[in-house]
């Protein structure tokens, strides 16, 4: 195959360094940067909200915030993290970049459009902290009615409105994916040969395509109802409240997967690389991305089951909900089965990626006990739904992303991180994280429900374990920042293939050019060929 570098020192980070050719680019690879610092910024945002729950939770007593501002805080961190971090970070960042140089294109289909979709997170992320400013909203981060929607005196609309935005933005990333996917792959890259990275985003943009107009139609009903009294969700002008419920989670069940798909790409990308073998059952893990986008639109209700939905309906939903857990068995037993017999190599991205899978194991198996009826009326409700789905959406979501930015980042930048220092990040983000959040199942399970600001007195010891590891957990995420950020200018410079990785994006220069290659791409090998790479050179 042909992949001709650009002119030497020509690369898109190069191209005009201007604040305008920034701000007006089309190339994928600096939108994609855009939002690297878009979304970080919003995740350290979200993360002082977070500190503020765990430090007043440090304490039976609500000793540090009032009542209202404890509802504001978590309300506040649940929307910023799940609508401004969780869902957007890894296709909106990886994504982005890499999509179109998996597939052999210049850049995604519709170049403008993607720029738009950056510039109304922007939007969104603006009225969300104006709202904040104008001081906060109590409702959670789901918007319940008839709190959102009747008595709740915060600024619930400026937030819903927040939300829909960004709604636009996911939809926009989504149809650019599909149709770039579709229509721009270099010659020979057959269905068959897609990297599984461009699977999950396939997968996780259909959802995007799909439900995300439901959550963004449900939340101007919302405001529909809150400023001109119309008997939608409210009972007593004829609505029906569980109506919402239905609506919301519809969509919000399925946004688990628009976080959890495009990362367990990611995990996918590594373990392969780093075992130095092809992905076990390299069509099931495909095809069990698939999976899960569409059966995932079928357990929302998994959400009410002590809402008051019918028994028949519940034993329907939980039978769905167990069984959307088989595509991603199949996920993780392939996976380890990959490493099995392989030249495993513990790089920074392999580590993460093994912390992955652990984190991601427990979330899994912990939401069986979800899905059981008995088991979830005693939980529901309790930390132990908390646990549940920080240690999947954060525990996985936020280590297969930081596998993955380690992994690109000589790619993205040219130079290398110091892996030491890596290293150590990820185990202190591992042993953080467990000793955070693996607490609070226990204290879900003894009875303390979620979101109180007051607690008994018999859970504090669990509250500062969980508190303490937040500590460490905080160092763990805050450690990359200062050494990547350091790698941008000392860190040693690569080659464009420090890792042996095979595939596309490896094929060309780092930093790419601005085109990705001058010369189109021809594939002539099956996905993940390392039975002729054994060694993983060194290349810093």
């Amino acid at each position: 195959m042909s992949t001709a570098a650009a002119a030497p020192g020509s690369n898109y980070l190069t191209n005009g360094s201007s604040v305008s050719s920034w701000l007006l680019t089309k190339d994928h690879k600096r939108i994609a940067l855009l939002y690297l610092l878009s979304v970080t910024f919003f995740f350290f945002i979200g993360g002082i909200f977070a500190l503020l729950i765990r430090l007043e939770l440090l304490t039976p007593q609500g000793d540090l915030l009032q009542a209202d501002t404890y509802n504001k805080v978590f309300t506040m961190h649940g929307q910023v993290m799940v609508f401004f971090f969780l869902i957007p970070v890894v296709p909106a960042v990886l994504g982005n970049f890499l999509v179109p140089i998996m597939i052999g294109a210049k850049d995604l289909a519709f170049p403008r459009i993607n720029l738009l979709s950056w510039y109304l997170y922007i939007v969104a992320g603006i009225l969300m902290l104006w709202t904040l400013a104008l001081g906060g909203v109590d409702t959670g981060w789901t918007f319940y009615t008839p709190l959102s929607s009747q008595f709740s005196r915060t600024n619930v609309v400026m937030a819903a409105v927040a939300v829909f935005i960004n709604g636009f933005s996911s939809i926009f990333t989504g149809l650019n994916f599909i149709v770039t996917i579709h229509r721009m792959r270099a010659p020979g890259m057959t269905w068959n040969r897609l990297p599984l990275f461009i699977w999950a985003h396939y997968a996780t943009s259909v959802i995007m395509v799909l439900g995300t107009p439901v959550i963004a139609i449900t939340l101007l009903l919302v405001g529909f109802e809150r400023m001109f009294h119309l008997g939608i969700f409210d009972p007593a002008l004829g609505g029906d409240p569980l109506l919402f419920q239905h609506l919301f989670w519809f969509y919000s069940h399925p946004a688990v997967y628009i976080m959890i798909l495009p990362s367990m790409g990611i995990v996918s990308e590594l373990i392969a690389c780093f075992s130095r073998k092809r992905i076990f059952g390299y069509s099931a893990v495909a095809l069990s991305s698939i999976g899960i986008a569409v059966i995932g639109f079928l357990v929302w209700a998994h959400h009410m089951f002590v809402a008051g939905i019918s028994l028949y309906a519940a034993l329907v939903f939980s039978f769905l909900t167990y069984f959307v857990g088989v595509p991603s068995a199949i996920k993780v037993f392939n996976w380890t089965a990959t490493m099995y017999k392989g030249a495993v190599t513990l790089t920074t991205p392999m580590i993460y990626a093994i912390g992955f899978l652990g984190l991601f194991t427990i979330g899994g198996l912990t939401g069986l006990f979800l899905a059981a009826l008995g088991l979830d009326v005693h939980v529901t409700d309790t930390y132990f739904v908390v646990a549940h789905f920080h240690y999947v959406m954060v525990g996985g979501v936020v280590m297969a992303y930081l596998g993955g930015i380690h992994f690109w980042w000589p790619k993205i930048t040219g130079r290398m991180y110091p892996e030491f220092w890596g290293k150590l990040s990820a185990m202190i983000g591992f042993v953080g994280f467990n000793l955070t959040f693996f607490p609070q199942f226990i204290v879900g399970y003894l009875g303390m429900p979620r979101r109180y600001w007051m607690y008994a007195p018999e859970f504090q010891v669990w509250n500062v374990l969980s508190t303490a590891g937040a500590t460490v957990l905080a160092v763990g995420y805050l450690m990359p920042l200062v050494y990547l950020t350091w790698s941008l200018r000392y860190g040693p410079v690569v080659g464009d293939n420090p890792w042996g990785a095979v595939g596309l994006e490896w094929m060309t220069t780092s930093p790419p050019p601005t085109e990705n290659f001058l010369e189109p791409p021809v594939v002539t090998w099956e996905a993940y060929d390392y039975e002729h790479i054994k060694e993983v050179p060194v290349a810093y």
